[in-house]
């Protein structure tokens, strides 16, 4: 009787300890009673029925890296659902763009398990749906772009993606919260043609630069030698006005002279002209002097000029 007691004891404990259930923070448990949906348990301690009830599986992917730095995936079935967001990180694929050029493209995919029962039984396989999904998705994206526009546009196809794939496992109880092209491998001959290419433009861009310098020198040197000669300009202009204002000063200042004397402004201006027509014969001819025939006139001119000097 008493080995039955324990027996039974013993079976009792043990059904306790299997319908204690201790589920993490951050993680649930479907629980299916008879095989059918019956609750999901929370972060906390339960209690539930172990003959009854049961834990539904899930599929689950895990990314591994060796000691050599390889990578390789794992998938696995877990009772336990976790609801942090979880990072897929998908293999090389090759592509065409729409100009039909095959690239490599390596993609990251963050997504969040928002519906744990959707997750559960919408979708038979939740990781390889997602994979699968991204991959043609990605494909159909990059397929409307041509090569350039790829390479420039990492922000776009990744927003484009994210709301793409979004709006598809919304379905399955998950949130797709962005996606990120880790690498873009154009092939080997089109790396050269775009390494020569951008060669050529940054050649191009420095003649223009070059050219520009060169235009603006001459620019500044023309613009330069212009206000020289301006300046120059206005400085005979001014001195050319200094030198009248100074002759008129000096003409009134005679014609004064000529008007005390009592000297006929005729006669003054006859003598200057006298006198700088011999000045020049003298300085053209240096052994002969050719005296004019009316020489009385050019004397009475001096005279004439004697009396305004003395005044």
């Amino acid at each position: 009787m008493s080995v039955f007691v324990i027996i039974v004891a013993a079976f009792v404990i043990i059904l306790i300890l299997k319908g204690l259930v201790v589920v993490k923070q951050a993680q649930v448990i479907i629980i299916e009673r008879l095989g059918k949906y019956n609750r999901t348990l929370e972060s906390g301690l339960h209690i539930i029925w172990p003959v009854f009830d049961k834990s539904r599986a899930i599929n689950w992917r895990f990314v591994r890296v060796d000691y050599q730095g390889n990578k390789f995936v794992q998938h696995k079935t877990e009772t336990r659902i976790d609801l942090r967001e979880s990072v897929y990180d998908f293999p090389r694929q090759n592509v065409i763009t729409n100009d039909n050029v095959t690239i490599e493209i390596d993609a990251l995919l963050y997504f969040q398990i928002t519906d744990p029962v959707k997750a559960v039984y919408e979708i038979s396989n939740l990781p390889q749906a997602i994979e699968k999904l991204t991959q043609t998705t990605l494909r159909n994206v990059i397929g409307e772009l041509e090569l350039d526009k790829t390479l420039t546009s990492r922000d776009t196809i990744n927003s484009k993606l994210r709301d793409i794939l979004d709006e598809a496992t919304d379905k399955w109880g998950v949130k797709v919260n962005r996606v990120e092209l880790q690498d873009i491998n154009p092939p080997q001959e089109i790396k050269v043609a775009m390494e020569k290419q951008m060669r050529a433009e940054r050649d191009r861009r420095a003649k223009i630069l070059e050219a520009e310098g060169e235009k603006r020198s001459q620019i500044l040197v023309a613009e330069g030698e212009r206000e020289a000669k301006i300046k120059k300009a206005e400085g005979e202009a001014q001195a050319k006005i200094l030198v009248a204002e100074a002759e008129a000063k000096a003409i009134k200042m005679v014609a004064q002279s000529v008007q005390a004397t009592g000297t006929d402004p005729a006669q003054y201006l006859l003598a200057v002209k006298y006198i700088s027509a011999f000045n020049d014969i003298v300085q053209s001819n240096d052994k002969t002097v050719v005296v004019p025939y009316e020489a009385s006139a050019m004397l009475g001119s001096v005279k004439a000029l004697e009396k305004v000097f003395k005044s």
